[in-house]
């Protein structure tokens, strides 16, 4: 295996355990409180202390990795994730159990950033639409796999297997990492911006945290209000802080760049609507359809069958059209297939619904794989390691906003029906709206140059010139 395969396989694997470990205790929560001492309500504290604390450790992984460098960083960070993963496991109370999960949410802050940073680093231009498949894979995969897979767990073996699990997997990757990626770092090395460092956090993590928590009932609306205002003004001020620090922790000025840009701010868009999905798709399986968490598992993972499709047509369908045409039309027919989630009702035929997450599993994949590499396409080496740290921070929030505009909207539709109960005539609405936000995305994507990412894309110029012919 040639390292141009081998390396997005590693990163892969890595933030696979990650992104699926996000979710995974959803579903056997009632069992680890039974175990732990504590309620299943209280527990609800070991998922959200894992965001926020992901939220607050994403802004220092790219300084940490250029200057350790990025296969140390990436070593670690599985290393830090499989303790708080044993710890997990060992835990007895529910104080202990939340703080094994903030050390695991350390250690996953490091890895999606700094693998990122790894593939760009070390994989060529012309191969990182390919390589970028990979890293895109787990983002899709693992959240829709998480509930059944830890419910299947929890039912037949013990949910302790769901974090023990990880160790094996944990370990073989840090000899794979140490043994095939190179240890680069940036050159010179720039003073960590401390002040920064707090105010992206408590920014970040405010944001995040309260819009996860928006609209579920989990904390008094005070107390959310207060989270979300208080990293609103965090953010303002590090807004501030950032254009007078000549190395910020989280470098905006990036975006001056159109492509990283059109990155974050179109991909902020159509990820409120994907972010949504892994939130308001099992609940309308489960609350509206009366499924059991694991027979609405293996439904929405069919749209993880249809990303993985997407792997052997991604880098033809861009070399074909061209990322700004693909990322425009493509925000556009994804956001059709949310939206067609709203067509869901009790009686419908499941081999329908299964065709419409298969083929919108797919459509979403090319769109994830395009955002993440176009990003990368006009930024400096030497600023690989900041981009791929502001990267992470607007996709945690983006996703964060997508469960809460859901939540906010099944909650809104619920009152105006003044219904005792949710029912499966509650998310319509929720599917729609997250969808048209998604779709908002294709005005970003339509300003691009027409020939953006044309080396990424391995597109020749001439190719380029006779496609953009036809698209004007």
């Amino acid at each position: 295996m040639t390292k141009d395969r081998r390396v997005p396989l590693i990163v892969a694997v890595a933030l696979f355990m990650e992104n699926m470990d996000a979710t995974v205790i959803s579903t056997s929560l009632p069992a680890i409180a039974a175990d732990i001492g504590t309620s299943p309500l209280a527990l609800k504290l070991a998922v959200t202390s894992y965001l926020l604390s992901l939220a607050i450790f994403i802004p220092a992984s790219g300084w940490t990795a250029d200057r350790f460098g990025a296969r140390t960083v990436f070593a670690a960070a599985i290393a830090v994730f499989v303790v708080g993963s044993i710890g997990c496991a060992l835990a007895t109370s529910l104080t202990e159990f939340v703080i094994a999960r903030i050390i695991q949410g350390m250690g996953g802050a490091m890895m999606t950033p700094v693998g990122r940073l790894v593939l760009v680093r070390t994989i060529s231009r012309r191969e990182l639409v390919g390589a970028m498949v990979w890293v895109t894979f787990p983002a899709l995969i693992g959240p829709v796999m998480g509930p059944p897979v830890g419910g299947f767990i929890t039912t037949y073996f013990s949910w302790h297997w769901i974090f023990l699990i990880n160790v094996p997997i944990g370990l073989a990757g840090i000899l794979l990492v140490l043994r095939y990626i190179e240890n680069i770092r940036a050159e010179a090395h720039e003073r960590f911006d401390a002040r920064g460092m707090v105010l992206a956090g408590l920014g970040v993590g405010g944001l995040s945290f309260g819009l996860s928590v928006l609209g579920l009932e989990y904390l008094p609306w005070p107390a959310v209000a207060a989270l979300i205002g208080g990293g609103a003004l965090a953010s303002l001020a590090y807004v501030a802080h950032a254009r007078r620090h000549p190395a910020p922790v989280l470098d905006l000025s990036l975006l001056k760049v159109s492509t990283f840009r059109a990155s974050i701010l179109g991909g902020f868009l159509f990820r409120v609507g994907v972010g949504a999905i892994p939130f308001l798709l099992p609940l309308l399986l489960q609350v509206g359809f009366k499924l059991t968490p694991f027979q609405s598992g293996l439904i929405t993972f069919s749209s993880a069958l249809g990303a993985m499709t997407m792997k052997a047509a991604i880098t033809a369908i861009l070399k074909r059209f061209g990322f700004r045409t693909v990322l425009t039309a493509n925000a556009l027919i994804s956001s059709l297939f949310l939206a067609a989630c709203a067509t869901f009702t009790p009686g419908m035929p499941f081999a329908l619904i299964i065709a419409v997450l298969l083929v919108g599993g797919f459509f979403r994949s090319l769109e994830f794989t395009s955002i993440n590499t176009i990003a990368y396409a006009d930024i400096e080496p030497k600023l690989m390691g900041r981009a791929t740290a502001l990267a992470s921070v607007a996709q945690q929030l983006s996703l964060s906003m997508g469960v809460a505009i859901g939540a906010l909207a099944v909650d809104l539709t619920v009152q105006f029906r003044q219904q005792p109960e949710i029912t499966a005539a509650d998310f319509p609405p929720a599917f729609i709206l997250v969808a048209v936000i998604s779709a908002l995305a294709a005005i970003v994507f339509w300003r691009l140059p027409p020939d953006a990412g044309a080396e990424l894309a391995a597109r020749t110029p001439a190719a380029t010139e006779s496609s953009d012919q036809r698209v004007g």
